[in-house]
């Protein structure tokens, strides 16, 4: 456990009971229960952080546990589908005490209510390495309506949510980068680091319009990639076209050479898609109505691999393909 003050069963009851939802039977029970509509799929997900890898050890506990959620989220949008539950494992080293679960709990239950989820159960052991956290996520999605990475086709046209490259510039920040920037900036750069915006309700909006899609984790180019490979095609985006926040495009102009890292940076956790050209206007539509903004890069082409080009057609050379996790 982390910290002599609460055994097992103590901090699960006085922690995590409290974020327990129906299914979760007060998490005294070995295992949870879930219902499963007619005509309904669950889509189940699962990912971890690392102290030190995915996340500094100095970041706030509330931030990282929204992270830990958030990152998850966002792979179920990434299918269409609608979050309802998730399971959580802690390894936790000793020095994380009961302060550090306090806030790590309380940001768990503020997005829980921003998100409508809840906490089916999950497992806390001690380690004397890094603070390791896994939480599966739990969706639900009309059998049939799942968007899939394999379903992109010549001829699409490749969009992504949001903005690219601002959790990149943000752990720059971190680690002593962009002293000119003002404090405001910097601050907003360090919040897309720390804390995504899963586009929950974009992604089930795309269902029937996106033929392929895939959440921005390991970098726009190298999850295009996943696409191309998963469907059989390759693809080019205009790299002129990425969407840039005002702070990143502030940085571009004392450093334009940037720019191709920030097209294979990681940690965006925006949606990437491609659609049909006929789908155009409803994308648009929808971005309006969410208030999302959504940026057509670039299109689906026979052919394999991912290739950036400039104003010209010209190639732009990809120093980084983006995350590797081994």
């Amino acid at each position: 456990m982390a910290g002599s003050e609460f055994g097992e069963f103590e901090r699960i009851r006085r922690f995590f009971a409290p974020l327990a939802g129906p299914g979760g039977l007060g998490l005294v029970d070995d295992a949870a229960l879930v219902d499963c509509l007619p005509g309904r799929r669950l889509v189940v997900t699962a990912d971890a952080i690392v102290a030190g890898v995915h996340y500094l050890p100095e970041d706030p506990a509330d931030l990282v546990a929204r992270k830990l959620l958030r990152v998850n989220l966002s792979d179920l949008a990434a299918m269409g589908a609608r979050p309802l539950h998730y399971i959580l494992t802690t390894a936790l080293p000793a020095e994380l005490g009961p302060e550090w679960l306090v806030a790590f709990t309380e940001g768990l239950a503020q997005d829980q209510r921003r998100y409508g989820i809840d906490l089916l159960g999950g497992d806390s052991v001690a380690t004397q390495g890094p603070a390791v956290l896994s939480l599966t996520a739990i969706g639900e999605i009309a059998a049939g309506q799942e968007i899939r990475r394999s379903g992109a086709q010549p001829g699409d046209l490749v969009w992504v949510s949001g903005s690219i490259g601002d959790a990149f510039l943000g752990l720059g920040v971190l680690r002593g980068a962009h002293l000119e920037l003002s404090p405001p900036q910097r601050e907003y750069l360090v919040r897309r680091f720390r804390l995504p915006e899963p586009r929950t309700e974009l992604g089930p909006r795309l269902c029937g319009t996106a033929r392929a899609m895939i959440d921005v984790s390991d970098g726009l180019v190298a999850d295009l990639g996943h696409i191309c490979e998963t469907s059989g095609t390759a693809a080019v985006v205009e790299i002129a076209r990425l969407p840039l926040s005002s702070v990143a495009r502030e940085i571009l102009q004392s450093s334009p050479d940037i720019l191709p890292r920030l097209a294979a940076a990681g940690d965006d956790y925006e949606l990437l898609f491609a659609a049909p050209p006929e789908a155009t206007e409803h994308i648009l539509a929808l971005s309006s109505l969410l208030e999302v903004p959504v940026t057509r890069i670039g299109k689906i082409e026979p052919g394999t691999g991912v290739r950036l080009v400039d104003d010209d057609g010209r190639p732009v050379p990809i120093t980084a393909a983006g995350y590797r996790h081994f």
